[in-house]
């Protein structure tokens, strides 16, 4: 139920708005003064003030003023007796949402009461988005190739050249081509995606160029393609080495002549699109083959970015295991996680053969499956990352063969608890052992249930 704070210095008025709206199902409380406003404000949320310029005290544009200040702002609609255009304008530039003058129209009052309520949902909106987007976005790592990739950035990002983006997967091709766009003057513009690989072949052409209705036996209205939607901003074409060759030819055509016709149409369109791909693959391998045009890689290639591998730039791994445990602890809405040196290190020795990606989720899946725990050891990481992480020159660090045998029975068990999701019933029949048989082993080893 929506809240609404009035504030007048004089109860006739308190008393009559407070009839009517709590007739229209809103939840509402009264103050006389500004200073009683604040504190109802700083002990409750409220969506929106009826907040009247004339009150003893501080008076309500100074008021407003305050309560902009506020971490969570209610919108504010601003009443006076005896207002001016001028009074007005410095309210609308103090941040109220609108101007009410006495007497009150009714039907004008609730119409800017209701419309103020959602203007105050879509600025919470747009403010968690942003926050969503920062995290999706961000540049994490003070290695020497991510210093030079943001110098490079910064120093391309305003340009409209081309950009070619290369890298294995899960390195954060996506990423960067968010941060060019960011960095760009394109950056108030449509940031568009095709993922190329992802897109049957049948279809890639529609996706990217739009089509008629009729021109497939699927369309059944016109159809705007991702380039029209990019127009003035910047389409990512994202694993372009597996676009088709007659895809490929007409994008070709496309970036020439910076206009295209939608699929069954005999009409041109003009756009004005900053074009920036992306590839997991070694495409001058791919031209030999005769599986990517040469002339198009040129019109790509003009400024190329390689995005290194997790593995060659280990150093950003703890600033990217404590960044992805602060992301994932705001999306689940829980308290502020920390990692020991420990498991650090152990992140630090295995190979991420998924990258950044990998590293992301098992940070999201140790965060889900341990909801209560405030510090995370190298004991709650994956048993994958958790043995070939702990190992040190091939099993070099061991003095006897006995101490390798209990270090991979204890690794193999954890593996085995991991994949039955704790239940050590279900753990011992998949390990061929009686339940008293494992609980022996595991206290041996010095496995707990909980590990």
């Amino acid at each position: 139920m929506p809240t609404i704070l009035i504030v007048d210095d004089e109860a006739t008025i308190q008393q009559s708005l407070k009839g009517v709206l709590e007739d229209e199902s809103y939840k509402t409380s009264v103050a006389g003064t500004g200073e009683a406003c604040l504190e109802l404000l700083h002990r409750r949320g409220f969506d929106v003030v009826l907040l009247d310029i004339w009150l003893p005290g501080i008076d309500g544009l100074e008021t407003l003023q305050r309560i902009r200040e506020l971490d969570n702002a209610p919108e504010v609609i601003m009443i006076s007796g005896h207002g001016t255009i001028e009074t007005a304008v410095r309210a609308t530039k103090l941040g109220a949402y609108d101007f009410l003058e006495k007497p009150l129209s009714l039907d004008k009052t609730l119409i800017l009461i209701k419309n103020a309520i959602e203007a105050k949902k879509l600025r919470h909106e747009n403010r968690d988005l942003k926050k969503q987007l920062q995290f999706k976005t961000a540049m994490v790592g003070d290695s020497i190739p991510m210093k030079a990739l943001r110098q490079q950035i910064s120093l391309m990002a305003p340009t409209n050249g081309r950009v070619l983006i290369y890298g294995e997967s899960g390195t954060g091709k996506e990423l960067m081509a968010h941060a060019i766009h960011g960095h760009s003057l394109r950056k108030d513009a449509m940031f568009v995606e095709v993922n190329c690989a992802a897109i049957p072949e049948d279809l890639i052409e529609s996706e990217l160029f739009g089509h008629v209705k009729g021109s497939l036996h699927t369309a059944t209205s016109d159809k705007e393609g991702k380039l029209q939607k990019a127009s003035g901003g910047t389409l990512f074409l994202d694993e372009i080495g597996d676009m088709s060759l007659k895809t490929q030819s007409k994008l070709l055509r496309t970036l020439d002549e910076q206009r295209f016709t939608p699929v069954g149409s005999e009409e041109p369109i003009t756009v004005d699109v900053r074009v920036i791909a992306s590839t997991n693959k070694d495409l001058e391998e791919e031209i030999s083959r005769g599986n990517f045009r040469e002339d198009l890689f040129y019109r790509l290639n003009v400024i190329p970015f390689f995005v290194p591998p997790l593995r060659e730039r280990t150093e950003d791994i703890p600033l990217l295991a404590r960044y992805f445990m602060k992301e994932f602890a705001s999306t689940y809405g829980r308290r502020p996680r920390e990692i020991t040196d420990d498991a650090i290190e152990t992140l630090m020795r295995y190979s991420w053969p998924g990258n950044v990606r990998e590293l992301r989720n098992v940070i999201e899946r140790i965060v889900i499956m341990n909801p209560t725990t405030s510090r995370f050891d190298r004991k709650h990481l994956p048993p994958l990352v958790y043995r070939d992480g702990g190992r040190r020159g091939g099993g070099s660090e061991f003095s006897t063969l006995h101490q390798a045998r209990d270090a991979y029975e204890r690794d193999y068990i954890l593996k085995k608890l991991d994949e039955s999701h704790g239940n050590v019933t279900r753990a011992a029949e998949v390990l061929g052992l009686e339940r008293s048989h494992l609980y022996r082993k595991m206290k041996a080893l010095g496995i707990t249930a909980k590990e």
